[in-house]
């Protein structure tokens, strides 16, 4: 997985961003073709403290809300997941992925 929205920020900037609450997320999204349904994750995206998490991810309930019911059964379950996490701002992974990064540091 990439992480988004990192370009040029260092180890350390990121960390002290970290600490004014930006966080790292991802998103769902399900796309069905009548008998197969398959729902995947975003890659990561990093959020800073002034943009709307909810916003960033209208993209991947849009992909979903037109592509993921069609499958039976499981399209309209997933579909409903899918939306459910991407408005209430998706899946925030900031943990793993600090750890992550201040492990490839150290190393």
């Amino acid at each position: 997985m990439e992480i988004k929205n990192i370009e040029g920020l260092t180890t350390d900037q990121i960390n002290r961003e970290l600490e004014s609450g930006e966080k790292f997320v991802i998103y769902q999204y399900t796309i069905s073709i009548i008998v197969m349904t398959f729902r995947r994750s975003s890659d990561v995206y990093f959020i800073r403290s002034g943009e709307n998490v909810t916003v960033k991810g209208l993209g991947f309930t849009f992909l979903s809300l037109i592509f993921g019911w069609w499958g039976i059964p499981w399209g309209p379950i997933y579909t409903i997941g899918s939306i459910f996490n991407n408005l209430s701002g998706g899946k925030d992974v900031t943990s793993e992925i600090i750890q992550s990064i201040n492990m490839h540091v150290t190393v």
